[in-house]
């Protein structure tokens, strides 16, 4: 009996990688790629004009958010030991998540961090795979007021949130847990070109 099930629960596990997989190589054949490069691009643009890249998210997303902004003020490789980049999860915050989401409601966290902290020529990564969640979208909302570029980590269809977006990357799942290992692949990946783009260029440099 322990060895049967232990067979079936292995045969879900291999299940689970295989759409990951599936779902990673679909992304690579069908031009998924594309919008990082944009947003690499942009996102050094911003860097090298004073600007900033925020990032917001929620549950695993917010993790994601926070993960993804230290990559940028710390470093993500150890071979590519660099100036810092500036950075900040809007997620980070918990006296003023509380605070806000206490006095204006949760759905205001975002945009009133956007608020505070964000200029124009800064960039929004916003991170939901619905597409859906009300922070973010109403962090979206408000970036645009105040001209700050707006990229969106989606899932699905893109939800409301792929409209707010000028580049979105968007694996073709429902799956969350799916979609959320699309997304931190493509967060190191993004990383990954904006250090790239930005050593090219000569803003940063090997230290």
């Amino acid at each position: 009996m322990a060895s049967s099930e232990t067979s079936d629960w292995l045969g879900q596990a291999k299940q689970s990688f295989l759409r990951s997989i599936a779902l990673k190589q679909q992304i690579v054949t069908e031009g998924g790629l594309q919008p990082l490069v944009a947003m690499a691009q942009h996102c050094a643009d911003a860097i090298q004009a004073s600007g900033k890249i925020l990032f917001c998210g929620n549950g695993g997303s917010a993790a994601d958010a926070q993960h993804l902004a230290a990559e940028l003020t710390i470093r993500l490789r150890s071979a590519v030991n660099r100036q810092a980049i500036a950075a900040l999860p809007l997620c980070a915050d918990y006296s003023s998540l509380t605070a806000c989401g206490n006095d204006y409601g949760f759905e205001q966290i975002f945009a009133r961090m956007v608020d505070a902290l964000g200029r124009p020529g800064d960039v929004l990564i916003g991170i939901t795979t619905s597409g859906k969640s009300p922070n973010v979208l109403a962090a979206f909302e408000r970036a645009k007021v105040l001209n700050i570029t707006c990229f969106g980590f989606l899932g699905g269809n893109g939800g409301p949130a792929k409209a707010l977006c000028d580049h979105a990357f968007l694996p073709a799942s429902t799956e969350t847990a799916r979609i959320q290992e699309a997304h931190i692949t493509a967060g190191h990946v993004l990383m990954e070109l904006l250090e790239d783009i930005l050593l090219k260029r000569g803003f940063l440099s090997h230290q």
